[in-house]
C-alpha cells in the first residue's frame, strides 16, 4: 500500500493521534463511514481519555485501501475484512521469517567458528598440572 506519508518504520506512523474528523478528511471519507468501519472491525482506532476515536497514519492508509478495494475493485466489506486479516497474517509470517533467517545466519557463523577451532585443536588448550592424590608404594630392592 503506497501512501506518500512518513515511512512505516517511523514511530509516528502508528501513533494514534488523529481525531476522527482529521482522519476522515485525510482518507477522503465522511466521519460516519469511519465509525461504521470501526464497528465492522475493518480498522481499530485508539481511544482518547474521553472515549473519542484516535487514528494513526497507518489507519488512514488502511482506510484509503478499504475505499480503493470497495470502489475500484468492487470488493464487499466482508471480503475487505478477510483481505486485511490475510495481509496482517502475511506481515506476521514475514517478520517471523526474518527473525528465523537472522537466527540461522548466527548459527552458521557459530558453526564456522567451531569448525575453524576444530582444525587447530591444540590452539586454545593450555596444559596445567593437576595435583594428584595417587599413592605410590616403592620398595627398594635388596641387594645381597
Amino acid at each position: 500500500m503506497a501512501d506518500g506519508f512518513v515511512g512505516s518504520g517511523d514511530p509516528a506512523y502508528d501513533a494514534k493521534v488523529l481525531m476522527i474528523s482529521v482522519a476522515a478528511r485525510m482518507a477522503g471519507m465522511h466521519p460516519q463511514t469511519l465509525r461504521q468501519y470501526d464497528r465492522l472491525g475493518l480498522v481499530q482506532p485508539g481511544r482518547a481519555a474521553g472515549g473519542g476515536r484516535r487514528y494513526s497514519v497507518r489507519d488512514v492508509v488502511l482506510l484509503r485501501e478499504v475505499q480503493r478495494l470497495s470502489q475500484d475493485d468492487g470488493v464487499n466489506l466482508a471480503g475487505i475484512k478477510r483481505i486485511i486479516g490475510l495481509e496482517q497474517l502475511l506481515e506476521q509470517a514475514q517478520a517471523r521469517l526474518a527473525e528465523m533467517e537472522a537466527e540461522l545466519d548466527a548459527a552458521h557463523r557459530r558453526i564456522a567458528e567451531l569448525e575453524a577451532m576444530a582444525r587447530f585443536p591444540g590452539r586454545d588448550i593450555v596444559p596445567t598440572r593437576r595435583t594428584s592424590t595417587a599413592l605410590v608404594v616403592w620398595r627398594p630392592r635388596r641387594t645381597s
